[in-house]
C-alpha cells in the first residue's frame, strides 16, 4: 500500500440515520472514521471484535460501558477494549463531531452491514 493523503473537507459524508453521519479514512489494518452525531443520537449497546478510540472535537457524548457511565468532551479520548459492551449518546442540544479509530477495519460499516446503527 502506498500513503495517500485525505481531507475530511474533501470526502462525501454518508447519511447513516437522520441523528448520525460519518466518513472514513479505511486502511489495511486500522481505520479513522469522522461522526458528527445531532441532538437525540443515540447509539444502541453493541459490542465488537475491535479496539475503539473515540476523541470528541466538538460537544459532549455520554458513554454507558458495561455498569459505567463516562462522559468526554472537546479534547478528550475513550479507549474501549475489544468485545466490551456500549452504547453513547449526544448531551445536550449540541452537535457532537468526533473521531472513531477502529482495529482490525470494521467491515461492517465499509460494507454497510451495521444494523445495529442503521436501525436502532
Amino acid at each position: 500500500m502506498r500513503a495517500q493523503r485525505y481531507s475530511w473537507d474533501e470526502m462525501p459524508e454518508e447519511i447513516v440515520t437522520d441523528h448520525l453521519s460519518r466518513k472514513m479514512v479505511v486502511g489495511e489494518k486500522e481505520m479513522i472514521c469522522w461522526l458528527k452525531l445531532k441532538p437525540g443520537c443515540v447509539v444502541p449497546m453493541h459490542s465488537h471484535e475491535h479496539e475503539q478510540i473515540s476523541h470528541v472535537l466538538q460537544g459532549r457524548l455520554r458513554f454507558f460501558i458495561d455498569d459505567e457511565t463516562v462522559e468526554i468532551g472537546p479534547g478528550e479520548m475513550l479507549l474501549i477494549p475489544p468485545h466490551v459492551p456500549h452504547s453513547v449518546e449526544v448531551v445536550g442540544d449540541e452537535t457532537a463531531i468526533d473521531y472513531d479509530i477502529f482495529s482490525p477495519i470494521r467491515e461492517d460499516w465499509v460494507d454497510g452491514s451495521d444494523d445495529y446503527l442503521r436501525n436502532g
